[in-house]
């Protein structure tokens, strides 16, 4: 359950380009704050800035101006080797098309981020990916190549890749844009018990039962927030799978 603790401050965020001589606005003064322990979908058309605004919270773009505090820090006083270090350390990000490495076991996928901390040695490391990879329910795949696994599983190794560094804020563009529907509420499933125990999860979609599953739903428009509303009717996860379920079932029996 969110708390009152701002874990993201974002104030008067603007974000142009140029193309030639047009001046497109992507961000057009955002203010937004994001409380520990909240989980945010963040939604709107294509080209309507939550990309942009995603890539700025991530640390993998620079705003033409404005404020972000990340945790009680500046983060764009930054140079680019303590944004690198923040994104590692803090961050946990996931991408619609997983990212994963297709030569690599999963057990090697997940243990990547952790090859950037020279404090911690390769048992130890091993050991991290494997608990990450039992959280997401593939303690029985850990050598599996990713042709040997669904797309479901493949998502469930870039959520343990993004756990290992026990980040602050899992960061998810889009997690189950290339996932069927029962499979996309599995992963659901998971952020939704990952969002109980804590971690802060921000996770761009633009479907709208997806969004359901969140605790609140940010909408932009044309570079700006236009709602920011807690969901109403939110949907449970675990309930919504045992649903398709029965129903399954039920044809089965027919």
């Amino acid at each position: 359950m969110a708390n009152t603790e701002n874990i993201i401050a974002v104030k008067n965020l603007i974000k142009t380009y140029r193309t030639g001589d047009i001046e497109v606005h992507a961000l057009n003064d955002v203010s937004l704050t994001i409380n520990k322990g909240e989980f945010a979908a963040i939604m709107g058309a294509s080209g309507s800035g939550k990309s942009t605004f995603m890539n700025i919270l991530g640390c993998l773009d620079n705003p033409t101006s404005g404020e972000y505090i990340l945790e009680g820090e500046d983060v764009l006083s930054r140079d680019k080797n303590k944004l690198a270090e923040l994104r590692n350390s803090k961050l946990g990000f996931i991408f619609q098309s997983f990212n994963i490495l297709p030569r690599t076991s999963a057990l090697e996928n997940v243990e990547l981020p952790l090859l950037y901390n020279n404090k911690i040695g390769a048992k130890e490391r091993r050991e991290k990916a494997l608990n990450a990879l039992k959280s997401v329910g593939l303690a029985d795949r850990v050598n599996s190549m990713p042709n040997q696994l669904s797309g479901g599983q493949q998502q469930r190794v870039a959520i343990a890749r993004a756990l290992v560094n026990d980040p602050i804020i899992i960061m998810a563009d889009e997690p189950t844009g290339n996932l069927d529907s029962r499979t996309s509420y599995e992963i659901m499933e998971i952020f939704q018990k990952l969002n109980d125990k804590g971690i802060t999860i921000v996770m761009v979609t633009h479907e709208a039962d997806i969004a359901q599953f969140a605790r609140n739903n940010i909408i932009f428009k044309d570079g700006k927030i236009i709602a920011n509303n807690p969901v109403k009717e939110r949907k449970n996860a675990a309930e919504e799978l045992k649903k398709i379920a029965a129903l399954s079932e039920e044809k089965s029996t027919i």
